[in-house]
């Protein structure tokens, strides 16, 4: 009975299902639900009871796309796996899936061995990997072979930031050949990079240098533009094809005549771009930097069509994106320079909670919530049942969230590592009260009581929409 533990009298929250039940776990793992005051719950005897009433029990978040200890212009992203994993914890998120990154000029297996050795023994949650792919070659289509059958079973490649991790047509087609071939699923930053590195070397020339000019020469059309290209690339590759951090009207309606086709193509926004706008990259006094992305954040009228979009399912994910630079002394590397501005913003606390003020604004419904947050991210990246739902066998990885406690967000509140806020002063309905990864408490009642380590290297299958 000690390795046993029952929660009670909760709301049971999936995708699919919300019922007032209650949840036994034994060793790690969900082990049975019952009907609240059934019979059959009654009877269960646990080392340790959890109080679930008027609180929503519901699946440990998975965020699909962190970046912690990123290197990116000249710096690196200030969470480490330690430091963002807890926080992931404290905002109810129990798996995250970050990009090992390939350096040009060296192999898959290297950049994956750096991250592994990033990761082990200090994440608080469950982890997994994609791999970035910045320099495809005979021997790196290779060793996508070996990644997939390791459980890396994805593989991300950009459209932009040309010298650094950009990939020609060609090479992108030979990656989604052979993603094709071995199940992996190829994941794509599509903006137009060529023609935004022109773009910015025209703005600087007119001595347009702000954080809001960022935004201005990473045009919609050039997301757009990317968006169509790699469509028609996976098309003819015969591959899947997963679009990150979609932030544009026009690029969701790419994404929908693609799947009014039956592609199998697939399309992830960011709280960013659902709650933030170009409002925020104009804020005086450089304080647009701390705003500044890629792709970046969009006039408001963008975010309807992504909220459609998330309501219709042509958007199926809401990932962060999660690359933390600190204001002072990182953000600050692109004063009288907006190219020079580390491109990132933090978010892995936050996801979970903004996606719930989206239930209560009536933007999504609550299932939809665990859907987009959950059950989707885990089936699209190989993780379920293990990882996205509370059923039988599923790993204890449960949170109970309160649907009424109010919050303010803030940098002073919160965990992450990083000296700003990017929801700073917003209010917020619904916050996180207990969090279990695999069956152990690491936040209990709003105390942390996890530890590095405590996450596991979760090996993937490949996507479960195939």
């Amino acid at each position: 009975m000690s390795n046993r533990t029952l929660i009670s009298g909760g709301l049971v929250v999936t995708a699919a299902d919300e019922l007032h039940a209650d949840v036994l776990i034994e060793d790690g793992r969900v082990a049975a639900l019952a009907a609240h005051g059934s019979a059959a719950a009654d009877a269960w005897t646990a080392g340790r009871t959890i109080d679930a009433s008027g609180k929503y029990v519901i699946p440990g978040g998975v965020d699909a796309h962190t970046h912690m200890e990123l290197p990116f212009g000249g710096t690196s992203a200030s969470d480490t796996f330690e430091t963002g994993t807890r926080a992931a914890a404290w905002g109810g998120t129990t798996t995250i899936v970050d990009f090992a990154v390939q350096s040009v000029g060296h192999s898959l297996r290297e950049g994956l061995d750096t991250w592994y050795a990033k990761a082990d023994g200090n994440c608080a949650v469950d982890y997994a990997f994609h791999m970035i792919l910045s320099d495809v070659n005979e021997g790196t289509l290779k060793e996508m072979d070996l990644l997939v059958e390791e459980g890396v079973t994805s593989f991300k490649l950009f459209m932009a930031y040309p010298g650094v991790f950009y990939s020609d047509d060609g090479r992108i087609l030979r990656a989604m050949q052979r993603g094709a071939s071995n199940g992996g699923l190829i994941m794509m930053h599509a903006e137009n990079g060529i023609a935004i590195d022109v773009l910015v070397e025209q703005a600087l020339a007119r001595g347009e240098t702000d954080p809001r000019h960022h935004g201005e020469v990473r045009k919609v059309l050039l997301e757009a533009e990317a968006t169509h290209r790699a469509i028609q690339l996976a098309r003819v590759a015969g591959s899947p094809l997963y679009v990150v951090h979609v932030s544009a009207e026009e690029a969701v309606a790419e994404l929908a005549a693609a799947r009014d086709k039956g592609l199998p193509v697939f399309g992830e926004t960011c709280p960013q771009y659902l709650f933030l706008s170009t409002d925020n990259l104009e804020e005086p006094d450089f304080q647009g930097a701390k705003y500044v992305c890629s792709t970046p954040l969009r006039p408001r009228e963008h975010q309807a069509a992504l909220w459609r979009g998330l309501r219709t399912n042509d958007l199926q994910v809401v990932s962060t994106d999660h690359c933390p630079f600190c204001f002072r002394g990182q953000k600050e590397l692109g004063r009288g320079d907006f190219s020079k501005i580390p491109n990132g913003l933090p978010g892995v606390e936050n996801r979970m909670d903004l996606l719930h003020q989206a239930v209560v604004d009536g933007h999504i419904s609550r299932r939809r919530w665990i859907e987009i947050a959950c059950a989707t991210p885990a089936r699209m990246f190989g993780l379920y049942p293990r990882k996205g739902t509370i059923a039988p066998g599923s790993d204890a990885d449960i949170v109970l969230y309160d649907p009424h406690a109010e919050q303010v967000i803030s940098a002073e509140t919160h965990h992450m590592n990083v000296d700003y806020s990017a929801y700073e002063g917003k209010r917020i309905t619904g916050r996180v009260d207990t969090v279990l990864s695999r069956g152990e408490l690491v936040v209990d009642r709003r105390e942390y009581t996890g530890r590095a380590g405590h996450g596991a290297f979760v090996h993937r299958s490949t996507c479960q929409y195939l």
